[in-house]
């Protein structure tokens, strides 16, 4: 509790901040609507439409896709002991892109079959859902065999090299309009949900949060090690489980819905850990969800290109404009916490 009493200022600055980026999202587009407009329609005094159903699960989307992929990247990290883990290590958004690849890219390859579920928003959402569920379950057996935790890290990568070589191949037999429908799903985005698909999304991203949080005193006792974590009467496998189903969860879900959104899950946990310097889960948790919210806020609004009518790739922005802050940062402390 004390430590939650010394950051209180950080994480008054950081609501703040959520507020007026989430207003300010909001305002922003193609179309101009005035400040007041927007608050009225969000307290259900007026009705617009673009606000009601676009701008506003659209910024509800960014706040769920920014927080989900920071809390999975800290427990990507805090499990493997290594900085560079992120959110993907397992192969989730590799087993995604296989099953988009499939349903896209698969009638090129299998025939007319599949032509029919290109036009589906949901089969892409299904599709890309069963692939990380499959790499999860396949995941899931390994972590019950194998001992060494950084062997489930290695057999993740080699997970995403077998789903990237099927890829390859499938793109080898597709059109160029396949090809191109398949890249534009790689660029991620944040504006194509509606609400009912955002009420699911939210829902599942809720049991992973969840579970996240069930988690934080076992993640605190990792960061000792294994072998004191175990002597402290710490259940690594089950513990362990805990957190590849739960980072299962958010990475897989966002990467259904959103896309595969890179830079969020592997730099946001770095950055709240030099803003805070500490390594206590109860305080890098609520930390990176409002981060990861607020950081995802900003992108989406810079890839919007205010006052025009065209929108960058969000996977462009996160990257060019977060990894130049992370390098910053590194060589600034010259550290990475832990």
């Amino acid at each position: 509790m004390s430590d939650i009493k010394t950051y209180r200022l950080s994480f008054i600055v950081l609501i703040a901040l959520l507020i007026v980026c989430f207003f300010t999202n909001i305002s922003l587009g193609s179309v101009s609507i005035s400040f007041g407009e927007i608050v009225n329609s969000l307290f259900g005094f007026s009705d617009n439409y673009i606000v009601q159903n676009y701008r506003l699960p659209k910024a509800i989307t960014a706040i769920l896709v920014g927080s989900g992929l920071g809390v999975s990247g800290l427990l990507m990290q805090t499990l493997f002991r290594n900085p560079l883990a992120g959110p993907f290590a397992l192969g989730i958004s590799s087993g995604a892109s296989l099953g988009v690849a499939i349903v896209i890219l698969g009638a090129g390859f299998f025939g007319g079959a599949f032509t029919t579920l290109l036009v589906s928003k949901w089969s892409i959402v299904i599709a890309a859902s069963l692939g990380s569920f499959l790499v999860l379950l396949a995941v899931l057996v390994v972590s019950t065999k194998v001992r060494d935790t950084m062997a489930i890290l290695i057999i993740g990568l080699m997970f995403g090299s077998i789903t990237a070589a099927v890829v390859s191949v499938l793109s080898y037999f597709s059109s160029a309009e396949q090809l191109q429908q398949y890249i534009f799903w790689g660029f991620g985005s944040l504006g194509n949900l509606s609400w009912n698909e955002l009420l699911i999304f939210s829902i599942i991203y809720g049991f992973g949060l969840l579970l996240s949080i069930i988690s934080i005193k076992a993640l605190n006792t990792l960061l000792l090690g294994e072998n004191y974590a175990k002597s402290l009467g710490l259940n690594i496998k089950q513990n362990r489980l805990i957190i590849i189903v739960a980072t299962s969860l958010l990475a897989g879900t966002i990467t259904a819905f959103a896309g595969p959104i890179a830079f969020i899950g592997l730099a946001i946990p770095h950055i709240v850990r030099q803003i805070f310097t500490t390594s206590n889960h109860k305080i890098l948790l609520p930390a990176i969800l409002l981060l990861g919210a607020i950081v995802m806020l900003v992108c989406d609004s810079i890839a919007q290109l205010p006052t025009s009518d065209y929108t960058l790739p969000i996977n462009a922005i996160t990257s060019l404009f977060g990894a130049p802050v992370v390098i910053w940062l590194l060589i600034r402390k010259r550290k990475m916490m832990f």
